[in-house]
């Protein structure tokens, strides 16, 4: 199945994020896509609370969301929005990190809140605490498509292993983990980590990725790392988008999950034990 992984440079407006998707997207399926995927923060990468309260939305409001579900409808083509930053009713005023995936119809069949927030320094002058204004998930999630079984994450979940063989012991095939990540821990650990998740369940893996210098209207400026790719289930990395915006295609082969797991059948061999 002909596929697309965009990479974009999402600033904080969302409503300028939308229609520069949109076109992304339009292009994608004019060239034969029918499964497309966006990164982490489609609607808006800001490091400003203040601005995240002005210019976010609860689910049933946003923007984005109604705006990407016509247009996969409009299109007939399955849409992963890799996330959308969205408001909560939580009492604590924390925002979700929540994942979609839409079908042909526009119908959302499966929703994912990021399970692990990003609390770290990584530099000395780099420090994240996205649980300060970002309440975690608590629930692994499987998108059931027609091309098959879909385990959704985002982003910093890349470095958890045992969620991704939880996934692929329920059945997924195709593992999602669109990132807006660090350049500093990109460079050190993207690659290897996203090659050890495909290989360790024989699933394809695609992470679409934010990329570059964010506009913003305020707070710190933010930079991500790019370098969006696709691993074969045999752990082969079949695309690297470096570090432009722009659209990567790809053929979604169903039989390479097949072949690779048949070579190397770890996931039936798992075995419990006892200690440390």
């Amino acid at each position: 199945m002909q596929t697309a992984l965009l990479q974009i440079t999402s600033s904080d407006d969302p409503a300028a994020n939308l229609e520069m998707v949109r076109t992304m997207i339009a292009e994608a399926a004019s060239q034969g896509a029918k499964f497309i995927l966006t990164p982490e923060v489609t609607n808006c990468v800001s490091t400003s609370a203040t601005r995240q309260r002005q210019v976010l939305q609860h689910e049933e409001d946003d923007i984005t969301l109604a705006g990407l579900r016509e247009q996969a409808a409009n299109l007939g083509v399955w849409l992963l929005i890799g996330s959308l930053a969205i408001k909560t009713h939580d009492a604590d005023g924390r925002f979700a990190n929540r994942s979609f995936m839409i079908d042909p119809q526009g119908r959302i069949v499966a929703r994912y809140d990021k399970i692990h927030m990003f609390d770290v320094q990584v530099t000395e002058t780099e420090t994240f605490h996205e649980s300060s204004n970002y309440r975690p998930g608590s629930r692994a999630v499987i998108a059931e498509t027609d091309f098959g079984k879909v385990g959704m994450t985002v982003c910093y979940d890349l470095r958890f292993p045992h969620l991704y063989a939880a996934l692929a012991q329920a059945g997924a095939r195709i593992l999602t983990i669109p990132s807006a990540f660090s350049p500093v821990t990109g460079a050190a650990h993207w690659e290897p980590l996203l090659r050890a998740r495909a290989i360790e369940t024989g699933c394809w893996v695609i992470a679409p990725c934010q990329t570059g210098t964010h506009p913003t209207t305020r707070g710190r400026v933010r930079e991500t790392y790019g370098h969006g790719l696709v691993v074969s289930p045999w752990g082969e990395v079949l695309i690297d988008a470096g570090t432009k915006p722009g659209i990567h295609f790809f053929d979604l082969d169903d039989t390479s999950v097949s072949k690779a797991r048949g070579r190397v059948p770890s996931l039936s061999h798992v075995r419990p034990f006892d200690g440390p």
